[in-house]
């Protein structure tokens, strides 16, 4: 398995509207196990994306799927900074 743990920090104010964009854009990705949408419960503008995935290559592949690519393009105005913390192995889901 592969997991990846993401940060995005939303324009002010736009975290909702951001989270909802990713929800939609994330549905039903092949071989995508888990994919966590959460709030930063101490920053009003930050979210934690929590992914597991049965590969890497999956996980890559993701980004070519239309409707990831349809989120990408709505969710990019709303995003003021992106950093992947940490790649994981993950045991168990």
């Amino acid at each position: 398995m592969f997991g990846l743990i993401v940060k995005i920090t939303s324009v002010d104010g736009e975290r909702d509207n951001l989270m909802s964009i990713l929800q939609n854009g994330t549905a039903n990705m092949p071989g995508n196990i888990s994919y966590t949408i959460a709030k930063d419960q101490e920053n009003h503008n930050e979210i934690w994306i929590t992914e597991v995935w049965d590969s890497q290559a999956n996980q890559e592949a993701s980004i070519e799927l239309a409707s990831v690519q349809d989120a990408i393009g709505k969710g990019r105005p709303l995003i003021a900074g992106m950093s992947r913390v940490a790649t994981t192995t993950p045991l168990a889901r």
